[in-house]
């Protein structure tokens, strides 16, 4: 027969096992807990490290656009300087690109962006390089043009804001529209030559 001193010491061990029990069952629920928490915590910092460079790449361009006159002086040749800071014309047919049939990439002469694939470029008769599209969506931008008595759509640099030229709807297809850009706004990159598999 159980005593009384049975019945509670059985009931004892009965409350240490359980008490052990769950502190071992929320010793792993922490754990998992803190692991997910910590995953979570790395997939927040990695979207995070994302997002910090799109800003710094957005903060480096608007300074760029917001660069003094001074600065692009010394950096631009008279006529560039004339003709992508203060939106002039260089003559036509005079331009280094105009007759460039060449495979390559065009740049900005400001700010090193791509602008422009020789892919792209076609002969429009105008006397200054044409393309029918940029090299890629973001690479300019267009704003309104009043200027000389005659509305016009101008092209800029999306990055530094250099004026390049200006865009018509006349161009070729696919587009069917013709970017009329300044030879002095680019520079060509010649697009390196293939060379076959055996290295000649």
């Amino acid at each position: 027969m159980l005593t009384r001193n049975n019945i509670i010491f059985s009931l004892a061990i009965l409350v240490i096992v359980l008490t052990t029990g769950q502190q071992i069952i929320s010793t792993a629920l922490m754990q998992q807990a803190r692991a997910q928490t910590s995953q979570s915590a790395g997939t927040k910092n990695g979207g995070g490290k994302t997002a910090v460079s799109s800003v710094t790449t957005a903060v480096a361009d608007q300074d760029l656009k917001n660069k003094p006159a001074e600065y692009w002086k010394s950096k631009l040749s008279p006529e560039a300087y004339h003709v992508t800071r203060e939106k002039g014309t260089e003559q036509a047919f005079t331009g280094a690109y105009y007759n460039n049939h060449k495979d390559g990439n065009y740049y900005c002469t400001n700010c090193g962006a791509l602008l422009f694939s020789s892919g792209t470029k076609f002969e429009s008769g105008t006397g200054w390089p044409s393309f029918y599209k940029p090299a890629s969506g973001s690479a300019v931008a267009t704003d309104s043009d009043g200027s000389l008595g005659m509305q016009r759509t101008e092209v800029v640099c999306s990055r530094c804001g250099a004026h390049l030229g200006h865009v018509f709807d006349d161009g070729p297809q696919p587009t069917g529209l013709r970017y009329c850009i300044n030879s002095c706004a680019l520079n060509f990159k010649a697009q390196a030559a293939k060379t076959s598999s055996n290295g000649k």
